[in-house]
């Protein structure tokens, strides 16, 4: 779907600039609704600024820029013109930070824009929905306009805003995992009821194991590396805390009063939300200021003296290697929920209630035909819109200033030093978002027992 999408959007850019989704689309993807074709939109656009910003923040990338005649300040010059543009700020986390600032204003300015819009007869609808064009101008104005910011505190500031909204997304990224493990569930124990084969309950029992083998041995790992006899106690609560919560879910998903209301929730569920606890503690860990507690991944793979080996992140200003181990999960795990967030049409009531989407349904009708004879994609929201238009926008602003995050490793910048360093913020925003998610899952395990009157079939 996402490959069809970006393909054929290219394909038909020359004569849909200003069109709806059905028009990009055209006939390369003819069974697709419309309120699917608009989110997977909208996340290429996240995407597009995602890969802008990755670019810029690889090593040497300045080094490439000053190296063009006129351009940089300091770089290469031609006679009788004098370099005016600061390269420092399109380069590093400055231009991750200023990228991701302008993708959380776009789509903030639509999460408002798109407040309380009920059906696609919503004149706001065929804003949401078409004028791709325009809507990519106003991206691309706002990050230019965002990259003549002054340097002044606008770093330090952006940063407590990511932390926040790193916060939240985190939570609706564990929401993401949660639909997808009832969905999972759902569908392979339909399939193997129907087609009366063990395969699939085989294959359930072994993700199942193999998930709950993963975040056993994480939690072994993170005793013997990032704990120490006689310190690094913050890491050692958040190990045994993290791990009794697992444990504790994993044992309510599976009681007989819980399976009584929701049959379709079990260990599957369970383990695969410890994977992703585990995951969220590990990235705590790694962000710890004390480096006895925080080693780097290359001295436990060559088991080499940390203090030799380890680069402070202060040690070349504005360099920030996000591309190590647990940057590279998250950006994974961020790229699977974003496209997952598109696509989704979920049966699940309580996730459905957090996500502000209604039940998941397909339109049994088929799209009409063009003109050039091709089947158009189905507006499925006549009658009701299946997402929040605004939470779906205020999504993507979250995720934006996550993947902000992300590639600066979760680093405070330093005005005096111009530098990024580890702090105990991001440790703290990690590992209590780590403990809230545990606790809504737990309550999409409750809700149906202890509000027995309301319908959560």
């Amino acid at each position: 779907m996402g490959a069809c999408m970006a393909l054929c959007s290219l394909a038909s850019c020359a004569s849909c600039l200003c069109g709806s989704a059905p028009c990009i689309l055209c006939g390369c993807c003819p069974s697709s609704n419309n309120s699917t074709v608009t989110r997977l939109i909208f996340s290429f656009f996240l995407l597009l600024g995602t890969l802008v910003s990755i670019i810029m923040i690889l090593p040497g990338m300045e080094t490439q820029l000053r190296k063009i005649p006129g351009f940089c300040q300091g770089g290469s010059t031609i006679p009788g013109i004098e370099n005016q543009f600061n390269c420092d700020v399109i380069v590093g986390y400055k231009s991750v930070y200023r990228m991701c600032f302008a993708m959380a204003c776009f789509f903030f300015l639509f999460a408002a824009l798109m407040i309380r819009v009920r059906s696609s007869k919503d004149p706001r609808a065929a804003i949401q929905n078409g004028f791709w064009f325009f809507k990519f101008l106003i991206l691309v104005g706002i990050t230019v306009g965002a990259f003549f910011i002054p340097d002044g505190t606008f770093h330090n500031v952006w940063f407590y805003f990511g932390i926040v909204g790193s916060f939240m997304f985190i939570l609706i990224q564990l929401i993401l995992l949660i639909d997808f493990a009832h969905s999972w569930n759902e569908v392979w124990v339909r399939n193997a009821e129907e087609g009366n084969s063990k395969g699939w309950f085989f294959g359930l029992l072994f993700f199942t194991i193999l998930h709950y083998v993963l975040a056993f041995a994480a939690v072994v790992l993170f005793y013997l590396y990032y704990t120490k006899p006689d310190s690094c106690t913050e890491h050692k609560v958040f190990i045994s805390l993290n791990l009794i919560f697992c444990v504790i879910v994993s044992v309510v998903s599976i009681l007989p009063k819980v399976q009584d209301v929701s049959p379709q929730s079990g260990l599957l569920q369970s383990s695969l939300i410890s994977l992703y606890t585990m995951y969220v503690t590990w990235s705590a860990m790694t962000n710890n200021p004390n480096r006895e507690c925080n080693p780097s991944l290359l001295s436990l793979v060559s088991n080499v003296n940390v203090s030799t080996t380890l680069p402070t992140p202060t040690s070349a200003p504005g360099v920030v290697q996000w591309w190590d181990a647990q940057g590279i999960v998250g950006l994974v795990i961020f790229l699977f929920c974003t496209f997952y967030a598109s696509i989704r049409t979920s049966s699940n009531a309580q996730v459905n209630k957090l996500m502000q989407t209604e039940e998941g349904r397909g339109s049994d009708t088929e799209g009409p035909v063009g003109e050039d004879g091709l089947r158009r994609v189905v507006d499925n929201e006549e009658d009701g819109v299946t997402y929040s238009y605004s939470f779906f926008h205020f999504h993507l602003f979250l995720a934006s200033l996550y993947i902000m995050m992300t590639l600066t490793n979760w680093y405070k910048p330093d005005t005096t030093t111009q530098a990024m360093q580890s702090s105990m913020p991001a440790v703290w925003v990690k590992i209590c978002s780590s403990w809230l998610g545990l606790a809504l899952y737990l309550w999409t395990l409750l809700a149906p027992i202890l509000l027995p009157n309301r319908d959560f079939s």
